[in-house]
């Protein structure tokens, strides 16, 4: 019996949840924000419905790991460091490299390193927690688990992109897709709530949040996803482009006389997606506002538009769906969203019951009587499986 933290280090934030395993039970969870900059909120969760919440100026990750790890003590949901017996970290590309979870050696944590060019917003934040745990909890066995590894079943013809073949060999340009963890956590909560082996199903996970991405799962393994070569491609998000033309950037950089494709990369990384077409990257301000702002209706419209599109096409790749599975924070909270979503394709034979779609953020079937395609609300739990996966990972050492 032991303590497991999960880690997820952004750029400016580092997010935790610490287990009690095997019971897989939650003690705390909690996030710093706003990292390096003039004040940084820090929020604590534990017990039945206790809260530590201050701002206090947070330098870099260290400094947000002291206070993590020092605030778990002071509120006595720890007597120590040597109650944590594992650490798991986020990590967004895994590249061909890594197929699944890892001890993390310093080998490995040089090759994460190497792989942010294939998630340059992410990687580098990855590598940053990494190391910023790895000082205070040097002894402590930390797994990598990575948002590539899910896809990496995923069928030449799915991730090769139609370019010469040797871009491919050379220099890794393929599809690798993200989210993987959550569309691997929803995919079996949804086979054990239709009790049905995951094995046997067909399934099409929709994580929509401010990064949204859409995967197709057969027989348990992903085989398509929107996300590719980086977590930038795919349908409209809260503030990323999605799929583009590669013509009209190079069309915009010489009308814009932007020299360096970075900018580029930035605008269509920050400036772009729901944000971009309607000055918002909050789906509820779009929600609340389109009443009245055709601009924030024709976010939304755009938003459903391209997961439709995906859906579509994956109900055709899969020759069928058993369940459309809807995650993450949009998909979870906004039942208006899951509603045009469904109501674009009943012609599948999708059909949600309005009143079971009333409750958000709670996992459950919503599917009407006569649906002949399942949909199905799961919270994701990406740290839970971060946690499994440093109890599995952790075994194989043993």
């Amino acid at each position: 019996m032991g303590k497991t933290i999960a880690i997820n280090a952004g750029s400016s934030t580092l997010k935790f949840k610490l287990f009690e395993m095997p019971e897989e039970r939650v003690i705390a969870r909690g996030a710093v924000e706003r990292i390096g900059l003039a004040s940084s909120p820090i929020n604590i969760r534990y017990g039945l419905d206790h809260k530590y919440r201050e701002t206090e100026v947070v330098a870099d990750h260290l400094a947000a790991v002291n206070i993590i790890l020092d605030e778990l003590i002071k509120l006595q949901i720890i007597s120590s460091y040597d109650e944590i017996t594992g650490v798991g970290h986020r990590v967004v590309a895994g590249g061909e490299l890594f197929h699944d979870s890892v001890l993390i050696t310093d080998d490995v944590l040089q090759q994460i390193s190497d792989l942010s060019e294939y998630a340059p917003l992410h990687n580098p934040a990855n590598v940053v927690g990494i190391q910023a745990v790895k000082r205070v909890l040097p002894n402590v066995p930390a797994v990598a688990v990575f948002d590539t590894a899910f896809h990496a079943t995923m069928p030449a013809v799915n991730y090769l992109y139609s370019l010469p073949y040797e871009y491919y060999e050379q220099y890794g340009a393929r599809k690798f897709g993200a989210h993987g963890t959550s569309h691997r956590y929803v995919a079996a909560r949804a086979a054990k709530l239709l009790g049905r082996p995951l094995d046997e199903l067909k399934l099409i996970t929709l994580h929509l949040g401010a990064g949204s991405s859409i995967t197709a799962i057969k027989n348990g393994k992903s085989i398509d996803t929107s996300m590719g070569f980086t977590p930038l491609a795919g349908i409209t998000m809260a503030t990323r482009s999605g799929d583009v033309d590669p013509s009209l950037l190079v069309y915009l950089m010489k009308k814009l006389h932007i020299s360096d494709p970075d900018e580029m990369l930035t605008i269509l990384n920050t400036k772009s997606g729901l944000l971009g077409i309607a000055g918002s990257a909050d789906m509820q301000e779009l929600e609340a506002r389109c009443d009245q702002d055709e601009m924030a209706q024709l976010a939304i419209d755009i938003f459903v538009n391209r997961i439709i599109k995906y859906v579509g096409s994956y109900i055709a790749e899969l020759q069928g769906a058993d369940a459309i599975v809807i995650t993450a924070g949009i998909g979870e909270r906004d039942a208006k969203m899951r509603q045009r979503i469904a109501d674009y394709l009943a012609v599948f034979g999708v059909k949600i019951d309005p009143h079971k779609n009333q409750v958000s953020g709670v996992e459950r079937d919503l599917s009407a009587d006569d649906a002949t395609i399942r949909t199905i609300l799961i919270p994701t739990d990406e740290e839970l499986m971060i946690a499994r996966d440093v109890e599995r990972i952790g075994a194989l050492q043993d």
